[in-house]
């Protein structure tokens, strides 16, 4: 195979840094190194975007690969093709000359294939006395051999890229129909609340999906979705948790005004140890672990964060954890107040909490007292981080409105 040689393009073509330094590096293909072409070829296909070639440069690599006689690419064989252009364009479906062209050169500037040219610029193959072919002028496909396992590699990318976004989309919509569905629902049977203002918020999530998706776009859309519906369905087991209040409130009232004066002793527990498997159920119920919002979504609520982290960047939990205790001492909250959060909360949702009231400092007196609040509440499950997430989004995004 003819390769590690450096050759210039011929007439007006110019010669590149990089198209010096590719040609080089096919001098370092292991010995005995070989690769089915045809795979090649659909990994190839597989990570055209990546590679910055279309599907017509495909086409022109189709018709190379096709003037190699071997199903292999192997280093100690030629791998050298030399059709005309007439040629080429016939296996390429008929392409115009001019588009032909032009796609050969994109698969040299991708580093796919190399010109090999002769002194003329003709391409052909100078064959020894038994019929083998000695030397020959035209496209060398050893680059395909020379980056077989990268762009197997991309391809396994891509694929899995492809398989992230479509499980993204299909979470995207069932979340967006409960969503509207719940809305729709709570409009239509009268449910207290500003059901418009949701609506509206439901509306500009949906306007913000992308034509063309991509992971992180469907990513952060997905997560402020899932934050809506978690709004949404909050407010609706609010609603029936204390309509089951009132009704076993009237109960009660009604029970004990049926009862004899001498019996309402019952009620109470007559040992502490009574009153503690009265309220076992009730632990049980304040100690479930509060939701982990993602990261990222927190960082767009409460972006006032990243200025408190080193060098000045979160990359991860752990980094907006250690920020959260900067932010502890800066806001005068003290470390009992916070191990409490973090014990009742879980760590996340504590530094999340944190990340939310530097959010809202100018507007909270005691910034101990308000998260020793927010813990009593958690802990008897009447507190999610979900809300106040909400309203910083929508305080952030009436900010970016109004400064546009």
């Amino acid at each position: 195979m003819q390769t590690g040689s450096v050759t210039t393009p011929f007439g007006p073509r110019p010669v590149t840094i990089a198209l010096v330094r590719r040609q080089d590096a096919l001098a370092g293909i292991k010995q005995g190194k070989t690769a089915d072409k045809w795979k090649v070829f659909r990994d190839t296909a597989a990570a055209k975007e990546h590679l910055g070639i279309h599907s017509n440069s495909l086409a022109v690599l189709d018709a190379l690969l096709s003037f190699h006689p071997d199903s292999e690419l192997r280093h100690d064989a030629s791998l050298i093709v030399f059709p005309s252009n007439v040629q080429l364009a016939l296996r390429a479906h008929g392409m115009a000359g001019a588009t032909l062209r032009r796609h050969l050169a994109l698969l040299v500037d991708s580093g796919l294939i190399v010109r090999r040219d002769s002194a003329n610029g003709k391409r052909f193959a100078r064959k020894d006395r038994a019929g083998e072919i000695e030397r020959a002028f035209g496209f060398d496909l050893s680059p395909l051999l020379a980056r077989s396992e990268e762009l197997a590699i991309m391809a396994q990318q891509v694929m899995a890229n492809r398989a992230a976004i479509r499980t993204a989309r299909e979470n995207l919509t069932i979340c967006r129909r409960d969503v509207r569905k719940m809305i729709t629902a709570a409009i239509e049977e009268g449910v207290p609340g500003d059901w418009p203002g949701i609506e509206d918020l439901y509306v500009a999530l949906v306007a913000k999906i992308p034509r063309v998706p991509t992971l992180p776009a469907v990513t952060d859309i997905l997560d402020e979705m899932r934050l809506l519906q978690e709004e949404v369905l909050n407010r609706l087991v609010i609603q029936e948790d204390s309509e089951i209040s009132s009704s076993n409130a009237a109960q009660s009232e009604q029970h004990i005004q049926n009862s004899k004066p001498e019996s309402l002793n019952e009620f109470e527990p007559r040992s502490e140890e009574q009153q503690g498997a009265k309220s076992e159920g009730d632990r049980g119920r304040q100690n479930e672990p509060i939701k982990a919002f993602s990261l990222n979504l927190v960082l767009k609520a409460c972006p006032s964060i990243v200025d408190y982290a080193r060098a000045g960047e979160i990359g991860g939990w752990r980094d907006l954890m250690s920020a959260a205790v900067v932010v502890r001492s800066v806001l005068g909250v003290s470390p009992s107040a916070y191990q409490d959060a973090c014990e009742v909360m879980g760590a996340e949702n504590a530094a999340a909490a944190i990340a939310c009231i530097l959010e809202r400092a100018n507007h909270i007196n005691s910034a101990g007292a308000y998260l020793r609040d927010l813990t009593r509440r958690a802990q008897r499950g009447e507190f999610s981080l979900g809300p106040m997430l909400m309203a910083l989004l929508k305080a952030n995004s009436h900010g970016e409105l109004r400064a546009g």
